[in-house]
């Protein structure tokens, strides 16, 4: 028999404060697709509505080759290397 136990400790719940906002956003943001069944119809979307109302805001598409397996590593420094933020599609 396996037992695993959680260290957090749900009684006394970690506080956290939001980072302020600036209101707007410039920079790139990758898309990552993680090849599971269309989460790239979200990123299509979210790429759209990104385009359209971020204007300072440049869109780079990555996608991995399975979802089965972590993003690979010149992947994921490609995309270090690309992006100022990123975005992970998860979707069935």
């Amino acid at each position: 028999m396996t037992i695993i136990l959680d260290p957090t400790d749900e009684r006394m719940p970690v506080e956290r404060q939001i980072t302020t906002r600036s209101g707007s956003l410039s920079g790139v943001i990758g898309l990552l697709d993680i090849s599971k069944p269309r989460g790239n119809v979200m990123l299509d979307e979210l790429e759209r509505l990104l385009c359209q109302k971020a204007p300072g805001v440049t869109v780079k598409r990555y996608k991995k080759p399975t979802f089965a397996k972590p993003c690979p590593d010149a992947l994921r420094r490609e995309i270090r290397d690309e992006c100022d933020f990123l975005v992970e599609a998860l979707a069935d």
